[in-house]
């Protein structure tokens, strides 16, 4: 077994997938001994643990972003490292409530931010977001799940937006930075594991 067969099936087993189990994108890595394949699986480790994240968060984080990317694979991973630190079906259910509310914001926004038409400014959204009025993770983790999933969907307008609430909340920086670190970690997983 070639070096680059053993670091896929120590990736994939460490995210309770086959050993043997392959993509389009695992088969390319595979097939020309990609080096990558070494940072890849460190890139995933490093999504496991934070400084300023607890595991429930980077967990929570991990569902929001995996339903966004619609990665089942990923999507299961982190429901299941999510529940292992604690979090409950109502906190994962809010997760992908998350990713699903900020499609459309992200979506809507960037429409109205790419056009830049002042009239577009005047009619109302008509997006319902009663959930992020009372979250029931908090008013500050929802914010940073949002910037997260707003970050991964390429939103300039609602990332700047999150940002702003989160640092007038008294969230730092450090703590940001990790939440966007982690999502883009996750999706890069995801390209070659769904």
């Amino acid at each position: 077994m070639s070096e680059t067969t053993e670091v896929i099936k120590e990736l994939l087993e460490s995210i309770n997938v086959a050993g043997d189990y392959r993509t389009v994108g695992l088969d390319l890595l595979e097939k020309g001994e990609s080096r990558y394949v070494r940072d890849l699986k460190v890139n995933f480790n490093s999504t496991l643990s934070s400084e300023h994240l607890s595991s429930k968060e980077i967990g929570l984080i991990g569902v929001s972003i995996a339903i966004n990317n619609g990665n089942k694979i990923l999507t299961d991973f982190y429901t299941t490292f999510a529940e292992a630190n604690g979090a409950t079906a109502e906190d994962i259910a809010e997760a992908a409530a998350c990713a699903s509310l900020l499609a459309s914001n992200n979506v809507f926004y960037r429409f109205r931010h790419f056009t830049q038409k002042e009239k577009y400014g005047q009619i109302p959204a008509r997006i319902r977001m009663q959930i992020m009025v009372k979250p029931i993770t908090g008013k500050e983790f929802f914010e940073l799940l949002s910037l997260a999933v707003s970050a991964v969907n390429g939103c300039e307008m609602c990332v700047n937006a999150h940002e702003d609430s989160l640092i007038k909340m008294g969230t730092t920086e450090e703590r940001i930075f990790d939440a966007v670190r982690i999502a883009s970690l996750i999706t890069a997983t995801g390209k070659v594991i769904f």
